[in-house]
């Protein structure tokens, strides 16, 4: 069967390559459809209760997409602890621009001067409708009213002026994506260029900056990423076998591979997430990892054949290794579907799909483009210099025979190694604080140290719980209760939230003898003074009554799960039925399924790869023997993390099912050549060392591609990506080692009789 299919290819080689290219014309434009998705809701699962409790308190209070703007203004308070007239002005100008801009929603704006300024006039107001035209009255009113703004300050401590009574802020809500006139990139663009322009120049934070910040980078770094991924698999192609031919070919396959991968994720109606942004990375290092087997066999056949026979003999010895190298690839990336992270599942889908259309792009492409005559003299694949010495054949036949030698002790030194490793899986830990994902020096999180430092925390959050339709004196209390022992929690010794916002702070601001027995319609006065400011907290008509909260962004993942747990029990003892939400919950909880998913997305890619080795060797202890050199150096890792204190991020979450699904094609592929070995007769000691010495050279070509290809990522802008790059980069390195040494180690031990 093998036979005819290497016929088939060769003889219609033309053609196959023809459809090839005309397909990836037909995916052209699809391909260039496929979007990012950029809300938060595409972090989750649809059904997640967290992601429901959110979308739920969306909907009842109007969303908290909250963007601070704050800087120091110098002479912000008078000495008697009033606001300066000439800093009310600044911040009133500054205010009126940022509420102007598209995507902002200019009711909900919120500024010292504007809260301070309405308790002013809403005191006047009151005093008049009170005291009629009695001018003496009217006049001590309107006199006390203005001394009202101590509490106006006092009650924006925290949010919109600093504790230190200098930094003030602009509190900006934005509106829902779908309702905006203008996309959330140009709104942030346009907050962000009149921050910076402003004298001091001020910061930007929010959880919706941080959320598009992520995105905008995995974005961009996709597009460069792809592009170095590109040329510097170029180069070292290049440099590995002196051929034109053999650096266009793999890259050939990589740009229809690609193509194809986003035509059908675009027809499908799919959407990037924020880690399949760098599908095109992945596929190339795949596609060329693949090619490069090819061209070494290629190689080594054409020095005694003529090319088509070369070309027939490498497909029939290649066509299973590189179908299951494909399969097991895929197998790999696909076990990450089993993941609760919605963009790790889809990054899964994508790159599994991705593995599927580079052995297609592989089959159709590379019978042409290996014999094709291209207008110049394109060379064969050449060796390497230290090849042609025999240096580097040399080099792994003495790590054949040693592994043959010594397998013993390379056996203990595993097994004391994977105890090591084992203790150290159980110290790992999720890294929780969203911020984490950037760069120090990058804008937003210079934003938020500046932020937290000086004004207060930035993370927005809610507690919300059942409400009657008409409020009551006696349930008021009851909220004003939970309000004040929010206020007075403490978390490993100190004041978890920098800000606490309940209905019932609203009510104790109206000057005393302005208020009546009902508070319902106290409330119509709040709403005189912040017409934002009840709807935000009460929705009467589906009976929900909320309490705003702020808390540190930039902290430990232990922390903010201990005081979102302490808030959510002491809520419920008060209100049982009450919820705790909001983007601050969201991002916590984002990373906090990943050590699961690591056994779970693991456990499934090897129970997979198992299966596969023996369907494609039908020997069971081949099969586990080809795992253990994958297995061992992931656990090592992730081991090497847990004792380390490295926590656990959205990318590191990924490299244990990806990395296994990568490093055993090597092991594929060496098997398949020592299998072939002893099928001619060789002895397991021979069949060993010639192993060792043609496949092994294949091995370190594929390996150095994929490592060189993976460690690309270490430019991102995005944390998770550069851990993702160089610890798949190191799983590879690890996996060569062990597929040199554990290989012939283990193999004589299972395979004694041939």
């Amino acid at each position: 069967m093998i036979a005819n299919l290497a016929d088939t290819l060769v003889a219609h080689r033309r053609l196959l390559a023809g459809i090839a290219i005309a397909l990836g014309l037909l995916a052209f434009l699809p391909a260039l459809r496929l979007d990012l998705d950029r809300s938060i809701e595409s972090l989750y699962a649809e059904d997640d209760p967290l992601l429901v409790d959110y979308r739920e308190s969306k909907t009842l209070f109007g969303g908290d997409e909250f963007v601070i703007v704050a800087w120091d203004e110098p002479k912000l308070l008078t000495p008697d602890g009033k606001l300066n007239t000439a800093a009310a002005k600044r911040i009133r100008e500054l205010s009126a621009k940022l509420a102007n801009v598209g995507g902002v929603n200019k009711a909900s704006t919120q500024d010292l001067d504007r809260v301070i300024s309405n308790a002013i006039a809403f005191a006047k107001d009151a005093a008049t409708e009170k005291f009629g035209d009695n001018p003496l009255l009217r006049g001590i009113a309107g006199r006390f009213a203005i001394e009202r703004q101590h509490d106006a300050i006092d009650f924006s401590r925290g949010i919109l002026i600093g504790r230190n009574g200098k930094t003030t802020a602009i509190v900006l809500r934005l509106r829902p994506e779908e309702d905006s006139p203008v996309s959330r990139e140009k709104t942030l663009e346009r907050i962000r260029s009149m921050a910076a322009q402003h004298d001091p120049p001020a910061a930007v934070a929010g959880e919706p900056v941080q959320v598009f910040d992520a995105f905008e980078y995995v974005e961009e770094d996709g597009r460069t990423l792809f592009l170095f991924s590109l040329l510097l698999l170029g180069a070292v192609l290049l440099l590995l076998f002196r051929s034109v031919r053999w650096v266009a070919l793999p890259l050939a396959v990589t740009a229809l591979a690609v193509l194809w991968t986003r035509g059908l994720l675009a027809v499908s109606g799919a959407e990037l997430s924020m880690v399949s942004s760098m599908l095109n990375s992945l596929v190339t290092i795949i596609a060329v990892a693949t090619v490069t087997h090819v061209a070494v066999h290629f190689r080594e056949l054409r020095r005694r054949h003529e090319r088509f026979e070369a070309l027939r003999l490498t497909i029939g010895d290649l066509a299973g290794p590189v179908f299951w190298t494909a399969a097991t690839t895929g197998a790999g990336f696909l076990s990450l579907a089993s993941s609760d992270v919605m963009p790790v599942r889809s990054f899964g889908l994508m790159t599994a799909l991705g593995a599927a259309m580079v052995l297609l792009a592989t089959a159709l492409m590379v019978p042409a483009g290996a014999v094709a005559n291209v207008g110049w003299r394109a060379r064969e694949p050449s060796a390497m210099s230290g090849e042609r010495h025999p240096r580097l054949a040399g080099i792994l036949a003495q790590m054949t025979g040693f592994a043959r030698r010594r397998g013993f002790a390379i056996v203990l030194v595993a097994i004391g190694l994977s105890v090591v490793a084992a203790v150290g899986l159980t110290r790992l830990k999720v890294e929780t604080d969203f911020s984490e994902n950037f760069r120090d020096d990058s804008p937003i999180v210079v934003s938020l140290g500046f932020i937290e430092e000086r004004l207060g925390g930035a993370g927005t959050w809610e507690v919300n719980f059942p409400a009657p339709d008409r409020l009551t004196n006696e349930y008021l209390d009851r909220v004003r209760s939970l309000a004040n022992r929010l206020r007075a929690l403490e978390v490993a010794g100190r004041e978890p939230l920098t800000k606490t916002v309940a209905v019932t702070d609203g009510l104790d601001l109206l000057p005393a003898g302005m208020t009546t027995d009902d508070p319902n319609q106290d409330l119509v006065q709040i709403a005189k003074l912040q017409p934002e400011f009840l709807p935000s907290l009460y929705n009467p008509n589906e009976g929900r009554m909320r309490i705003v909260l702020r808390a540190m962004e930039r902290q430990s993942a232990e922390s903010k799960r201990a005081i979102i747990e302490k808030v959510q029990a002491t809520a419920r003892e008060e209100f049982p039925e009450a919820k705790t939400t909001g983007l601050f919950v969201l991002l916590t909880y984002l990373i906090e399924s990943l050590l699961r998913d690591q056994v779970v997305s693991f456990s499934l890619a090897g129970s997979a790869l198992f299966v596969m080795m023996f369907v494609a060797f039908r020997r069971p202890w081949l099969a586990l023997v080809a795992l253990v050199p994958n297995v061992l150096p992931i656990l090592l890792l992730l081991g090497g993390m847990g004792l380390a204190g490295v926590p656990v991020n959205i990318g590191t979450a990924m490299i244990a099912s990806v990395s296994v699904g990568l490093t055993i094609d090597s092991s594929i592929h060496y098997l398949s050549g020592y299998r072939s070995a002893r099928e001619r007769g060789r002895s397991v000691a021979e069949a060993l060392d010639e192993t060792g010495r043609r496949v092994g050279v294949a091995i370190v070509f594929a390996t150095l591609a994929l490592s060189v290809g993976f460690s690309v990522l270490a430019a991102s802008h995005f944390v998770p990506l550069i851990y993702f790059g160089v610890l798949v980069s190191l799983a590879m390195i690890g996996g060569l080692l062990g597929n040199l040494l554990l290989l012939p180690a283990f193999i004589p031990w299972v395979d004694r009789d041939g």
